[in-house]
């Protein structure tokens, strides 16, 4: 970066750099950006792709997405996200999985993440749902799509229409 580069190719930049490093990178590069720099970064964080203008998601070599991170939240999602507190998560991932309305459940944490075909119908049954299954339910309640929620239904689409990898 010493020589002002006008073109800068990054590969993980801040794989096992420390949070306030990080930041201090990322400020970094915007300010580069700033005066006309391209900066081209290749990550598999895809909290740290939220920080980018443009991005190419990019699943065994092809392309599956392009655009800037609120294009891709805004055009991806079939349906709805809610965030799921319930447990004990394993039989919680295996009845979210079995529920009607329900698209896909991934863990998030302590919690799920779970796409369903429609917001509304879900607050109200899946309660009922895992309650009848003997789990105990916190918080139920709709959130934001993530870039990694956008990843995941992305590559997931591809792999339900049968796509292979090459």
């Amino acid at each position: 970066m010493l020589h002002q580069p006008s073109i800068l190719f990054l590969d993980e930049p801040t794989s096992g750099v420390d949070p306030i490093s990080r930041r201090q990178f990322w400020d970094l590069i915007h300010r580069m950006a700033a005066t006309g720099v391209t900066v081209f970064v290749s990550t598999h964080y895809m909290d740290e792709a939220e920080y980018c203008n443009r991005l190419a998601l990019i699943d065994h070599g092809r392309l599956v997405a392009l655009g800037t991170p609120s294009e891709l939240k805004r055009t991806t999602m079939t349906g709805g996200l809610l965030l799921v507190e319930c447990e004990p998560l394993g039989e919680a991932l295996v009845a979210l999985e079995q529920a009607p309305g329900v698209l896909e459940a991934a863990i998030f944490g302590d919690a799920f993440h779970v796409t369903v075909l429609a917001i509304e119908p879900a607050l109200r049954e899946l309660p009922r749902y895992l309650g009848a299954r003997g789990l105990r339910c916190g918080r139920i309640m709709p959130i934001p799509l993530s870039l990694e929620d956008v990843f995941v239904q992305k590559v997931g689409r591809e792999a339900a229409a049968g796509a292979t990898p090459p």
